[in-house]
């Protein structure tokens, strides 16, 4: 398996990571969902317009993993804490989001990201950390458990009309 790279994003990577964010979404959570609140979801999250949004906002931090030039997955920290009514730390942030492309899960790129997001949260002296996860991905829970993360709350996550129920996990520094 060839070389994985890590590096930040640009406005360039737009539309990669427009395409990656969807395909993920639609791949692991799509059938969840009627076309309406997927595609109300999908165009105000992972739209090219969002994520340009997203990139210029200085509360966000990107870094993207690549293979062979191709964006194979990415992690979107929130400089500011997500879920205040939770917080026990006083510098929280969160883990926005971790994706990875459809069929590349196994190969190192959420731990590698994983391993990148928990060196910028301490860097930046976070002393807690919080993320949301939905409370089916079984597999995702497990993953943030070998970092240290455990659920605190159960919260909701919107998708269209829809309200999924979600776990806040959080993880103390």
């Amino acid at each position: 398996m060839s070389e994985l790279i890590l590096r930040a994003a640009t406005p360039d990577d737009i539309p990669a990571l427009s395409r990656l964010g969807i395909d993920s979404f639609v791949e692991k959570f799509g059938h969840m969902y009627t076309p309406q609140d997927l595609a109300t979801f999908l165009e105000e999250a992972h739209s090219p317009e969002a994520l340009a949004g997203e990139l210029a906002n200085p509360a966000r931090l990107y870094r993207l993993a690549e293979r062979d030039g191709v964006l194979v997955g990415y992690c979107k920290l929130g400089l500011k804490c997500g879920f205040p009514e939770y917080a026990r730390g006083q510098n929280v942030l969160e883990l926005k989001q971790l994706y990875t492309a459809p069929g590349q899960t196994g190969g190192g790129i959420g731990k590698a990201l994983m391993e990148w997001a928990m060196g910028e949260f301490e860097a930046r002296g976070a002393d807690e950390v919080q993320l949301s996860v939905w409370s089916g991905n079984d597999g995702a829970q497990r993953f943030y458990a070998r970092y240290g993360f455990s659920k605190v709350a159960d919260i909701t996550f919107r998708v269209g009309d829809q309200l999924d129920e979600e776990f806040l996990f959080a993880r103390l520094m």
